[in-house]
């Protein structure tokens, strides 16, 4: 099974082909905290940074929607705690 991290790198590049992908899972910085309270859990907090050009001429509320739609399952099955979205266009 892959790392929760690339399974959103992989949906997100198959769905939009992005100029620029960064995923970077900061799960270690809550330790303790909600959704993460023993710490030894990867993949609970997941900030994605994205650009692509199927984001022209859209709001920034429609470019994320864009992202939570493509996600949401993987969010749920992976029960993903946080999910910080940042969404350019090229």
């Amino acid at each position: 099974m892959k790392e929760t991290q690339e399974e959103l790198e992989f949906l997100l590049r198959e769905k939009f082909s992005p100029s620029a992908l960064e995923v970077v899972d900061f799960s270690a910085e809550h330790a303790g905290h909600s959704g993460n309270p023993e710490g030894r859990r990867k993949g609970t907090h997941l900030r994605v940074r994205i650009a692509c050009e199927s984001f022209r001429g859209k709001s920034l509320l429609e470019q994320h929607r864009l992202v939570v739609s493509t996600l949401e399952s993987t969010v749920k099955a992976r029960k993903i705690h946080a999910l910080e979205i940042r969404t350019e266009v090229p």
